[in-house]
């Protein structure tokens, strides 16, 4: 699922021949956030490199947990109420999904250990609750599934410490804002003001469960029910749509041509292919980068054979392609046909939530789709955000329902995206800011936008079924 080979990071970056501008947050005024400081996206001149750099863009890619992390989730006028919340994550850091052949696995200890780095205060008290087991049942397949990486080599794709503590960090991070400051829940929440929803993976259930621990003030049980979702697209009934299908085979073969091209790339692969003594076929087939991110992310050697050793250059090679790969998917325009159809579905899950909430019901106000990459990609492609890197691991994309109470029938989104503020960088809400002085959009935009204007951008068509089924595209 994607239009990549599965767990290759392709940060996404601005245009060519441009200063680079990314999302990152700007500094808040003495008396709060302002509303016009909060519309724009600003270079970091301390952080970002001045050219791509692909180990740089790597380090963002691992999102090594730190003490503390700059958000702008949950700012608003006084005036405004927060009304619901709908998180999408992907899950935390994990071990690789593919081996390099003829080489030794990197040696990474799943277990969890509250006195190893990296450290979170909840980790222990995290490790006792979920050994307890559930006291309530999860939807099936999900009742099967560990509740918390305990592996001392650990499998593959299971989630590290490292993920955990993404996660703890997010749900604490969350807490504060959401719970402490906004009373979100009452203290007496119930299991109908959740919706949790996740993929059969572990990796993903186990990274909502870390979340959940984080932000809820009593983690209790009897009141978490997480729902199994069969598709990484989050799709549900609607997963049937032969022209999206077709949109994400011509960016494949996109994807193809380009590397054709890439000559410098073919002699890397073929080097490495010497080292590992496969066929260059083989090796490419296998996946490398993805192992290889496992071992930069971990700070462990690459793999070394009697015929040399994958170095710090082979590296920089693919994750440079990697770079090259996702400006020319922005440009060809062939992915985001592929995402405005593979998001609809999750969007109008969400849009619905929000309708709901906005006229009064307290059902399902705080929403959490713990998923993959390829889940978040097609979502932030759809939303036209096509400054926001490829998800990390833990990426959080954010969607804040607020009610004015000095007009009470009128409601407004924020979206947000690790933290940052990217309202006004969405194809829907991009020129808003220009009529109006609340830092906030119409949650009219948003439904006009899933509702009707995602098809038009397909070519005229008026719904998602027609748009799936369109003739001679």
């Amino acid at each position: 699922m994607g239009a990549r080979a599965p767990g290759s990071p392709l940060p996404w970056r601005v245009r060519p021949r441009r200063a680079p501008v990314h999302l990152i947050p700007v500094s808040t005024a003495k008396n709060g956030v302002s509303g016009r400081s909060r519309k724009r996206i600003l270079p970091d001149p301390v952080t970002e490199p001045p050219v791509t750099d692909p180990v740089y863009e790597a380090r963002l890619y691992c999102n090594i947990p730190s003490v503390a992390e700059r958000s702008m989730e949950g700012h608003a006028p006084h005036h405004f109420k927060l009304v619901s919340v709908h998180v999408l994550i992907r899950h935390g850091d994990r071990y690789p999904l593919y081996v390099i052949p003829k080489t030794k696995r990197p040696e990474i200890d799943c277990t969890l250990v509250a006195n190893r780095k990296p450290y979170h205060p909840k980790l222990e008290a995290f490790v006792s609750h979920m050994s307890k087991g559930p006291g309530a049942s999860f939807e099936s397949p999900l009742h099967s599934l560990p509740l918390y990486p305990n592996h001392p080599l650990c499998e593959m794709g299971e989630l590290t410490q490292t993920g955990v503590v993404q996660h703890l960090q997010n749900g604490q991070l969350l807490r504060d804002i959401y719970l402490k400051k906004h009373r979100l829940l009452p203290n007496d929440w119930s299991t109908e003001q959740l919706y949790l929803e996740t993929t059969g993976k572990s990796r993903t259930l186990q990274s909502g469960l870390a979340l959940l621990y984080g932000f809820l003030p009593d983690f209790d049980w009897k009141k978490i029910y997480f729902r199994h979702q069969p598709s990484a697209l989050f799709c549900s009934g609607n997963c049937y749509c032969p022209v999206r299908n077709q949109y994400l085979e011509k960016e494949q073969r996109r994807q193809y041509l380009l590397r054709l091209k890439n000559s410098q790339l073919e002699r890397t692969y073929g080097e490495m292919a010497k080292i590992v003594d496969v066929p260059t076929k083989q090796l490419r087939a296998a996946n490398p980068i993805d192992s290889m991110l496992c071992h930069f992310c971990h700070n462990v050697s690459f793999p070394c054979t009697r015929n040399g050793c994958i170095d710090m250059e082979h590296f920089k090679v693919i994750k440079t392609h990697q770079i090259e790969d996702e400006r020319e998917r922005r440009e060809k325009k062939l992915y985001l046909g592929y995402a405005l159809l593979g998001a609809h579905p999750i969007l109008n899950q969400t849009i619905s939530r929000m309708q709901r909430a906005a006229a009064g019901r307290k059902e399902e106000i705080f929403t959490l789709y713990s998923a993959h990459d390829v889940t978040l990609s097609p979502v932030l492609s759809a939303l036209g955000l096509t400054e926001a890197r490829f998800p990390r691991f833990a990426a959080r994309l954010i969607f804040e329902l607020w009610q004015d109470r000095e007009k009470p029938s009128e409601h407004s989104v924020r979206i947000l995206y690790n933290g940052v503020d990217v309202t006004f960088h969405t194809s829907f809400c991009q020129d808003h800011h220009k009529r109006s002085l609340k830092p906030m959009c119409p949650l009219e935009n948003l439904v006009r936008f899933v509702k009707r204007d995602m098809f038009t951008a397909l070519g005229g068509t008026t719904n998602y079924h027609d748009a799936c089924h369109r003739e001679g595209f």
